[in-house]
């Protein structure tokens, strides 16, 4: 993979205590697992170091894993065809069951289809690895402004081959107010 020790080094810093790179490990393998098929997903390797075996989720586990991550995430296949994502419910970006199966760009406003078009081409052939953004957006009933921080991955095998795409949306509105510290349970 291109850049793949400055790409590594960027995860570890963006996910060092939720679930950590196994996360981005586990998506690259759970498609089969989404598309209806009940199978065990295996995290064959630790990316901090060596090839060890390092867990199994599956079924329940698999599911409350995906659906308590801090964050919503939508999973695309090597096609730009939407498989997947979490949260359904409450989702800051709502798309009707529907759009599984369909093309990533029957989700984006026309006005940001150049930008996805750009990211989706430049991670396929291997010149980009991520894409980070935020965007202010009203939410709720009092549409209040919201910041919105949205980060593109591309899923690749340990080969490098493109697999797909997977972006995360994160509401870090409460979380840029954070000052000062907060130990477990005060």
């Amino acid at each position: 993979m291109r850049n793949s020790g400055r790409y590594v080094d960027h995860l570890k810093k963006e996910f060092p205590t939720i679930i950590g790179l196994d996360f981005i490990l586990l998506i690259q393998q759970m498609r089969e697992n989404l598309c209806g098929e009940r199978q065990i997903i295996t995290l064959e390797r630790n990316i901090y170091g060596g090839n060890d075996m390092i867990g199994k989720l599956e079924g329940e586990i698999l599911e409350a894993v995906l659906e308590t991550i801090p964050f919503e995430f939508s999973v695309l296949d090597e096609n730009d065809k939407v498989i997947a994502w979490n949260k359904h419910e409450t989702r800051i970006f709502k798309r009707p069951t529907g759009v599984i199966g369909k093309d990533v760009r029957n989700c984006h406003p026309k006005k940001s289809l150049d930008k996805v078009e750009q990211i989706l081409s430049e991670m396929k052939s291997g010149s980009r690895d991520e894409a980070v953004f935020w965007i202010d957006l009203p939410i709720g009933e009092k549409k209040e402004m919201h910041k919105i921080y949205i980060r593109y991955f591309a899923l690749r095998n340990r080969d490098g081959k493109y697999l797909g795409c997977i972006e995360v949306t994160q509401d870090i509105t409460n979380i840029k107010k954070i000052e000062g510290e907060k130990r477990l349970l005060d």
